[in-house]
């Protein structure tokens, strides 16, 4: 039996600042959906060039009061980078806390406006470790 990824969802409680946070890591809008008669919107970004790997923002008109919650029985989000300390530089230079700086060059964890886990990891060789990087400590938790 064959299986095909669809996408991964996740709800949002501020649909701007959310697609601002993804648009940051690089994806772009692929489709949206509005639904009256349900009161929601989902926006699908995908990396250019991938359209098969997008992930659902699931935005509930009228709130939804157990957001942002820790999420950590959600997992994460993965995504490669090609250059992990341009990325993380670039988040932190717009105000993204860095909950796993990439030390080694390879990965790095970060946190979307909803408290989602994003993994990022450095394609191809990990790049050799750099300052700030290579000292900085963890914070929070991913």
């Amino acid at each position: 039996m064959k299986v095909k990824y669809l996408h991964t969802m996740v709800r949002v409680k501020d649909l701007d600042k959310s697609i601002e946070f993804y648009r940051m890591l690089g994806l772009e809008e692929t489709r949206r959906t509005e639904s009256e008669k349900g009161r929601f919107t989902l926006v699908f970004l995908a990396p250019p060039g991938q359209p098969e790997c997008p992930v659902e923002l699931t935005y509930n008109w009228d709130g939804d009061e157990g957001l942002p919650s820790d999420s950590r029985h959600f997992g994460h989000l993965a995504y490669g980078v090609e250059n992990i300390y341009d990325m993380c530089a670039k988040l932190q230079d717009a105000g993204v806390t860095i909950n796993r700086p990439p030390r080694d060059g390879h990965m790095a964890f970060v946190r979307s406006p909803d408290n989602v886990s994003i993994e990022l990891l450095q394609i191809g060789d990990a790049l050799p470790p750099a300052e700030p990087w290579a000292s900085m400590e963890n914070t929070g938790h991913w």
